[in-house]
C-alpha cells in the first residue's frame, strides 16, 4: 500500500464496540503506523466486517477509528 501504509486483517469473538477502543492494539504498537488500515470481522460466529483506521500509534497509545 505504498512506502508507509499497510493494510492488516484482524478477526475475534469480542464486538466492534470493544476493538475500535483505544489502545485495544496497543501490543502491537511496533508494527501498527498512523494511516494503517485494519478489516476487522468481530462478533464470533455472527461475524461483522467492519474497517478501522489507525489514527495514532507510539508505546503510549494507539488510537483506532472507525469507517463509517
Amino acid at each position: 500500500m505504498g512506502d508507509s501504509n499497510a493494510l492488516w486483517y484482524y478477526t475475534d469473538g469480542d464486538a466492534i464496540g470493544t476493538i475500535d477502543d483505544a489502545d485495544y492494539f496497543l501490543a502491537d504498537y511496533g508494527i501498527l503506523t498512523a494511516g494503517d488500515i485494519i478489516f476487522v470481522n468481530s462478533g464470533g460466529s455472527n461475524g461483522v466486517v467492519d474497517i478501522l483506521i489507525v489514527s495514532a500509534s507510539s508505546s503510549s497509545t494507539v488510537t483506532t477509528v472507525i469507517l463509517a
